[in-house]
C-alpha cells in the first residue's frame, strides 16, 4: 500500500512469522510495509526471506557488542535510518532494556505462542502438553519491559487433543500465528486499535466469534 506505515521486523531464527508479515504486506490494501529486517544472529535463516523479497536485511550479531545498551543503540540507529514507524518482534530472542522499550513504547509489538497471561516464558508447548490443557493459542501484544507482558491486541485459540505432543501443539499454534500476526499489524497500522492506559481500545464494532470447544461436544 502506498504510504503504508514502515515496519521493522526483528528476528533471531527461522523467520516464519516474518514470512507471513511479508506476504501480508504485499497486498495492495495492506496499511504497512516491511522496510527492514534485523537479526540478532548473522546465521538466522529468516534473513533469506527478506533478501528474496528485496527488503534490506541487516545482521547485528549481539555477541559482538559490549553489552545490551551498545547493541540496542545500534539497533535503534538502524531502525531510524530506515524511517521505521512500527517494530514487530518475530522470534527475536533478546530481552530488551527499559530504555529501548520506552523509546518505542506503543510502537512495538510481539507475538507469543500462548494465550497470555497464561504460559509466559519458554518451553510453552511442553508445559501445555504436560498440564493437560485443552485449549491454547497465541497472542499479539504491545511490548513492555516485563517479558511477555503488555496490552493485548489480538489472540487466537486452538484445541489441544488428547494424543497431542509438544510438537503437534506447536505446529497448530504456529499456523494460527501466521494468520494472527498480520491481522494484528493491520489493526495497529490503520489505527483500528490504540492503547489507553494499559488496555487496547478498538475503534468501531467488534464481531463476536463462536466459542471453541475442546473436545468438541457430540450433541
Amino acid at each position: 500500500m502506498a504510504n503504508g506505515k514502515k515496519v521493522g521486523v526483528l528476528i533471531s531464527g527461522r523467520g516464519s512469522n516474518l514470512a507471513a508479515l511479508i506476504d501480508a504486506c504485499a497486498a495492495d490494501d495492506f496499511p504497512a510495509e516491511v522496510a527492514v529486517v534485523i537479526s540478532s544472529r548473522p546465521d538466522a535463516a529468516g534473513l533469506g526471506f527478506a533478501e528474496k523479497a528485496g527488503i534490506p536485511a541487516v545482521a547485528l550479531d549481539h555477541s559482538a557488542f559490549d553489552g545490551r545498551e551498545a547493541f540496542e543503540a545500534e539497533l535503534d540507529a538502524t531502525l531510524r535510518a530506515h524511517d521505521i514507524e512500527l517494530v514487530c518482534l518475530a522470534g527475536f530472542m533478546r530481552l530488551l532494556t527499559t530504555g529501548f522499550v520506552e523509546t518505542w513504547r506503543d510502537r512495538m509489538i510481539n507475538i507469543h505462542p500462548s494465550l497470555l497471561p497464561a504460559y509466559p516464558g519458554v518451553n510453552i508447548h511442553e508445559r501445555v502438553a504436560d498440564d493437560g490443557v485443552r485449549i491454547t493459542g497465541c497472542t499479539v501484544h504491545y511490548v513492555r519491559t516485563d517479558m511477555d507482558n503488555g496490552p493485548i491486541i489480538a489472540q487466537s485459540a486452538v484445541p489441544v487433543l488428547s494424543n497431542d505432543t509438544a510438537d503437534t501443539v506447536a505446529a497448530r499454534v504456529l499456523a494460527a500465528e501466521h494468520r494472527l500476526y498480520p491481522l494484528a499489524l493491520r489493526m495497529v497500522a490503520d489505527g483500528t486499535v490504540r492503547v489507553s492506559g494499559e488496555r487496547v481500545v478498538f475503534s468501531g464494532a467488534e464481531t463476536e466469534a463462536p466459542p471453541l470447544f475442546s473436545p468438541q461436544p457430540t450433541r
